[in-house]
This record gives C-alpha cells, structure tokens and sequence, in this order.
C-alpha cells in the first residue's frame, strides 16, 4: 500500500513539474459566436512561428470560451482559432519584453461552405473534459444503436453495467443515477427495470461526476451518473425519426419532434421498445467440513436457464415559455409503461444426507410496469450570472408481478412436489422541491445557496399462495408481507467560490436532515417499526491552480453518504430459489465516505490526457452477508467493516491520421477491506470475514474510424481485471462491441448496423467463502447479438454551436476558468 501512495505521489509530482517548468510569455482571449455573442468551448487554438510556420503550443477553449497558451520564448508568432462550422481567425503577434499578449475577444463567424462539408464527414467529439465532470456524447455512439439506457451507460469508461442491470463507478456500486439532473423516481430497487426500458435514441449524453461539491445531493459515495435526455434548442424545428431489429428477435422505434422560437421550447418523443434477452449460470456449492476441501464433503450444483423478454412505451414531452428575457417557465415530463415477462429453469444436484439427489424448479414471472414524472419550474435571471431557479416534481413507479413456482424433487425413497404462485405490488411515490439562488459577485467570486426536499414513500404488498399443486394452492400466511417505507430528506447547502490570480477556490457545506420510518408487517398487520432521525453535514473544498497552455489542475475533498435503500431494509424472505434465499435488515445505518481526489488535463493539438488520482475511506460499509442454515444458503445485510480505496484513473483522447479518434481510459486502484465477524439471529457461530486486500485494473478503449463515402465504424474494448469482494473474489472479465454506420442523402438517412458482445465473454464469475462452504458462481445475461437501426432526420437541419443543458437544479459546473 505504502510503495502504491508513494507512486501515485511520485506520478504527480512528476507531472506537475513538467506542466510548470517553461512559463515564459502567454498569450490569451477569449472566443464567441459573432451573431449570438454566446461564448464557444472547445476551440482549437494553435501558436505556430512565422518564420518556418512550426509548431510551438496548441489547446483548446474552456467553458467561458476563454485560452491562455504559456511558455513562448520572444519571437514574432501566428496565433491560429479554429471551430468546426465557423471561419477560421488568424492573428499575428510578438512576443517581447511585455511578455502577456490579450486577444480580448474574438468573434467567429459562421461558414456556410464549410457547414455543407461537415454535413457529409464530421463527427462530434464523443468524450470532453470539464473542471468537475466528464462528458460523453452518446447520440453518436454505434455500439448502442438500438438499445437500452443500460447498454449505453455500459459502453461508458469507468462505469459498469453487471448482468443483473446493477450500475458501478470505478467498481463501486454506491453510486447515484440522475435523469436530467434529478432522482427522478430511480431507486436501488427500480433503477435496473427503468434503464432497461429507456431507450438508447433519447439519450443525448451522461455525465459523469466522481467527486461532486456541496451544492448537490452527497448521496453514492462513488459519485453520480447524470442522464441527458435530448432537448435542443435549434431554431424553427426539426426532428428525427428511428426503426431498428436484432438478431435476437427484438425491434424498436422511436419518433421525436423539436421547436424552438423566442418565446417557446417545445420538444416530445415517443418511443416503443421490444427485446427478447436469454440468460442462465452455473452455480457448485461445496460444504466443507474444515478449512480445506475433502473427501467427506457434500455439494449442492445449480444450473439455471432464463428466458425473457421486455416490451415498453417512452413518452416524454414538456415546454418552455420565455415570458421575458429574465423570466422563464418549464413543465415537462416523460413516462413508461411496458412489461417484462421471463420464465426460469433450475436443476439441483447434490449429494447433502437427508436430501433430494435431484430436484428440478421452474418459474414463470409476469410483470407489468408503469410510471413517470412530472416537472414544472421557474427561473428569474437577474443578470446574466445572477438568478433564482425554482423547480418541483412528483415521480410515481409501480410494478405489479405475479410470479409462479414449481418443483419437483426426488430422493432416494421418494418424490415430493410444491406449488407456489406469489404476487407483488410494488408502489413508489417521490417529490423533490429545489430552490437554488446563484449571485456572481463580480468577474471572480461567486455564492451559491439553496435548499432541497425530498419526500419518498414505498407501500410494498407481497401476497403467497402455497400447495402441493395449483389446484390445492392455498392462501400462505407465513409468507404474507406489506413493506412500508418512508424516507425524508431536507437539506440547506452553500458555496462559495472565487480565484486570485491563479489560483482558484471554492468551499461549501450542506447540512441535511434525514428521517426514515420502515415497517414490515405480517399477516395479522403486526410488526416492529424502525425509525431513524439524523442530521448530517456534508463539507466540500476545491483548489485549482492555471498552468500554461490552458491546463489546470486540481484538488478537491469532500464527504458523501450511502444510505440503504429499500430492498436492503425490508425483512421478508426472498424465495425465488429455495436454496438461496435473501431478506434485508431494516436496522442498517447509512455508510459514510471521505473522498480526496487530484485532477490534471493536458492538452495538445490532437491529444488530451486526464489524470486523476484518488483516495477514499468509507466507515460502516453495507455488505451482503452469505451463511449456511442446514442446506439452504441465506443472505442478508449489515454494516460490518470499514474500506479503503486508493487509485489512478488515467484517460487520454486522440486524434490520429485525421480519420482516427481514440479514447482510452485505464483505472489503476488499490482496495482495502476490513475483516468482521456477524451473528446470524438464532445461531451460535459467527460468521467471520477476513481482511483482505488487493491491487487490480480495468481498462476500456473506443475507437471511431471515418471511413470514405460517408461510413463510419465504432470499435469498443474493455477488460477487468480480478477484484476482491466481500467473502471473495470476482474474476476477470472481459467484452467487444463494434458498430458500422453509412450516411446518405445529406445525412437525412443513416444506417446503423451494430453487434454486442461479440466474443460472448459478458460473464460474471465470483467465487464466495464462508464458514463451511466455497461456492463458484458464474452467471450471463443477453450474449452475442447483431442489431439494425435506420435513422431519419427531417426539419430546419441548420447547424448551430451545441451549447450545454443547464438542468435548473443539480447541473455540474465550477467556476474556475483559466484567467491570467
């Protein structure tokens, strides 16, 4: 650990001196769109000699449109301003013993010439860099052409999508997904159903945000995922619309329309999603008389087979009405509404005394879905910094499931059969009320303050018919539960943020108020209530130091939280597989994290490379527990130890041959893990687990190729390296995606061919001990598939500069530019 740090440390410095070494003059300015007088972010900036035209700097401009190029010797200079669509500005200058050059501002104008070109051959960038985020521009993405938000966010660097739909950042599961900005109704216990209804098309871009200030919600240690549903604000309208099918069975269409005028943003999109998804696993479970495997040993082998399929509408519509130029209104919102019918396969072997030598389950589960979200909100611009942004929403989910068991099994004098139908209503009610206030102070502070809400409540019933066949199945009070759970959030935050010289800062605190109420009721509607009340503070600090060429680099801190959610609190028994059973512990305590990261970019002309390193501590981490109870392997939760988590995440962006586009992204961590010991209620042996630790990696590549007459091909590549998990290991893993697109008919029409997992390598193998067993579980979901997409776009197809969304509450932004 300590030869790690000191690496990590040693990288920095390293990197620091290099990028501080040879300030000598600067030159600076700051570029705008010469109609709309809107500053223009990444720009490309050159500084060449005009003596042999070589050349000597290059970078690109911030979010305020500004460049600041360093380290230039005295000498006579060609400064050269570059933006796709837009006329090229070129500007002589000289360095002498003045040293610092202004440009001030420079206005580029649109090239209409050039926008014709761009038409047949351009590409937007798929991945940029901000002070505090990294953007990846999806509506470009081949690879996913056709899929599910899932797909998307599993194309992600950094991010990873396992086959039961759970999300991870940088390998930790506790992270936050956002829908433009907000919860938008996404719990642990809905987030995989809904991004697997979502349709990839309707994606604009994800956000992601590792380390986020005080100014947004601390919930997910590791950070948040933000996704931006497509809304531009071209003007007069335009829209496009999409069909596509895959080799699986699957097919899906899409039609979205926009408008946009001085007074109104209208913008809607229906869409309608089917696919059909096969998976399975492979599960031996061991039970081990000591330490170590033996003769005397028993087992238990599991082999599953899944079938599925899911079939779903997305609505989305809102408007936004410009009353004046300081005031605005929005409402807005989407829904869905589908279902997911699957059907399930198990077969048992074993050779535990006193019990089945085979056994054989199936299970056939039907579940229709609903939900969505509705928006409305206020914003009053008092200066073009300065304003008061208002916004409520009320977010409803449901799930009705009805699910049904069988199973046989045979032993050696007999044969015995059961008969189970259970039915589940989920219910999920949310609102969120936000008031943010932001005042510019002047051109280098600023103050943030505001307030957030959240109010969610989950009425649950689970109802169980049991027999030895559908005929005599009747009412099961046993396995009769109604999980009530209500979670208040209310939190006051503040920042403030400013720059001397250099140097950039900000520093915030939030403080929240959280109070949740969980109940779990029997039959006769008796139960013990749980009811935690707490107050938080959540601190941030940010400092940032310019360095020549328009780099910068960063350190920042700042506290989170992980709260359980509702799955982890509800105490009723999960009896989907009568060998392995799960309940929750409506007695967990949040888990806490201290996060310190490190960021530097550097940029050239065609390269850019991201560096960030990182530490975090998180205290009373919430871990599945696994313990033998006679044959039957039970899981649960608890807060049991503390982790550590140390690494260095490096991604770098290439332009190579003007027709290659590489990112590549390589994660570097260290992780810690505490050892426990947890009394299961009713036993006498504790189950022990011991500290472990380990050094891993993973890595993921996306290449983008332009290919002549209009074909474009999209490559994607990741491997995992082994990780420790609690009571074990997860193996290495590894995928390819690759995508083909042609344009035609001046980009009007574009096909889209695409395969997935084309090595059929999408595989999670964990291997899990505990006291008296081992158990090797290797699982899939989905495997190869070949998909198609057509595409067309029809209306005011003008191109215009792709400005950022704001989202009125939680948008992710710092003001720390690259002033001299």
């Amino acid at each position: 650990m300590k030869r790690f740090l000191s690496g990590i440390l040693l990288l920095v410095i390293s990197i620091c001196s290099y990028a501080a070494s040879g300030e000598l003059g600067v030159i600076k300015g700051k570029v705008i769109d010469s109609k709309t007088k809107e500053a223009l972010q990444f720009v490309n900036v050159t500084v060449k000699t005009k003596a042999n035209a070589s050349l000597v700097k290059g970078g690109v401009t911030d979010q305020s449109g500004e460049f600041v190029l360093g380290g230039l010797k005295d000498g006579t200079y060609i400064v050269n301003v570059s933006y796709i669509g837009y006329k090229a500005y070129e500007k002589e200058f000289t360095i002498s013993s003045k040293k610092s050059v202004n440009l001030n501002q420079i206005s580029l104008a649109e090239d209409s010439h050039v926008l014709k070109e761009v038409e047949v051959v351009g590409q937007k960038a798929q991945m940029r860099f901000e002070i505090d985020k990294k953007v990846f521009d999806v509506d470009q993405n081949i690879s996913s052409a056709g899929g599910s938000a899932s797909d998307v966010l599993s194309n992600i660097p950094s991010i990873e999508v396992n086959n039961d739909g759970d999300v991870s950042l940088r390998g930790n599961s506790n992270v936050t997904v956002w829908i433009n900005g907000k919860a938008s109704g996404l719990s642990a216990d809905n987030r995989a159903q809904i991004l697997e209804q979502m349709p990839a098309e309707n994606i604009e871009k994800i956000e992601v945000i590792t380390n986020p200030s005080a100014k947004y919600s601390p919930e997910g240690t590791a950070g948040i995922i933000n996704i931006v549903l497509k809304q531009d604000r071209k003007a007069g309208y335009f829209g496009s619309a999409q069909a596509g099918a895959d080799s699986k069975g699957g097919y899906n269409g899409s039609y979205n329309i926009n408008y946009s005028s001085s007074k109104f943003d209208i913008y809607g999109n229906v869409g309608y999603r089917h696919h059909e998804r096969t998976g399975g696993g492979n599960t031996t479970r061991t039970n081990t008389q000591g330490t170590e495997s033996t003769s005397d040993d028993t087992y238990l082998n599991t082999k599953t087979d899944q079938d599925g399929e899911h079939s779903g509408v997305f609505l989305r519509g809102g408007v936004t009405y410009h009353a004046t130029k300081k005031d605005h209104f929005t409402v807005g919102g989407f829904g869905m509404f589908g279902s997911m019918n699957s059907s399930s396969n198990i077969n048992y072997l074993s050779n535990v005394p006193n019990s089945y030598y085979k056994s054989f389950r199936s299970s056939d589960s039907d579940n229709s879905m609903n939900g969505g979200n509705l928006e409305v909100g206020y914003k009053r611009d008092f200066t073009k910094d300065s304003y008061l942004d208002f916004t409520a929403s009320y977010n409803k989910w449901g799930m009705d499931n009805t699910s049904i068991y069988d199973q046989t099994s045979y032993y050696t004098d007999k044969t015995t059969s059961s008969y189970q139908r259970q039915l589940n209503n989920m219910n999920h009610h949310n609102w969120e009320f936000q008031l943010d206030y932001q005042n510019k102070i002047n051109d280098n502070t600023k103050l943030e303050a505001g307030y957030k809400g959240t109010l969610g409540r989950e009425n649950s019933p689970v109802e169980t018919y049991s027999g030895l066949a559908e005929s005599s199945a009747v009412f099961d009070n046993s396995l009769y539960n109604r999980f009530i759970y209500n979670q208040d959030v209310h939190a006051l935050y503040a920042t403030y943020s400013g720059r001397i010289k250099k140097f950039g800062y900000q520093i915030g605190m939030r403080g929240e108020y959280s109070k949740v109420n969980t109940k779990s009721e029997d039959y006769t509607f008796t139960s013990t209530p749980f009811q935690k009340d707490y107050f938080s503070l959540f601190p941030s600090a940010f400092i940032s130091y310019s360095l020549p060429d328009n780099n910068e680099i960063q350190l920042n801190y700042t506290r989170r939280i992980s709260r359980p959610w509702g799955g982890q609190l509800n105490s009723f028994m999960n009896i989907t597989d009568s060998t392995n059973i799960s309940f929750g512990n409506p007695k967990l305590n949040p888990e806490y994290s201290n996060a310190l990261e490190l960021n530097y970019i550097k940029n050239w002309e065609n390269h850019t490379l991201s560096f960030s390193g990182y530490y975090r501590t998180t205290d009373d981490v919430i871990q599945s527990i696994r313990y033998l109870d006679g044959n039957v392997m039970k899981s649960t939760y608890e807060n049991v130890a503390q982790t550590t988590s140390a690494g260095v995440e490096l991604v770098g962006k290439d332009k190579l041959f003007k027709i290659l586009d590489l990112t590549t992204t390589v994660n570097l961590f260290y992780y810690k893990l505490d050892g426990f010991s947890y009394l299961p209620a009713g036993k006498t042996t504790p189950v022990i687990g011991n500290a472990d630790e380990n050094f891993s990696w993973n890595a993921r590549m996306i290449a983008n190729i332009i290919l002549p007459k209009s074909f474009s091909l999209q490559l994607t590549g990741g491997y995992n390296a082994k990780q420790v998990v609690a009571q074990g290991t997860q193996k290495a893993n590894y995928m390819l995606d690759a995508g083909l697109r042609k344009s035609f008919m001046n980009k009007r029409f574009s096909l889209s061919i695409n395969a997935r997992d084309i090595l059929d390598s999408r595989k999670q193998h964990t291997i899990t001990y505990g006291t008296g067993f081992i158990q090797d579980s290797e699982n899939w979901r989905g495997g190869r598939k070949i998909g198609f997409t057509l595409t067309y776009n029809f209306g005011n197809m003008r191109a215009k500069n792709n400005k950022q969304n704001k989202a009125n509450d939680d948008s992710m932004s710092m003001p720390m530019g690259n002033e001299e």
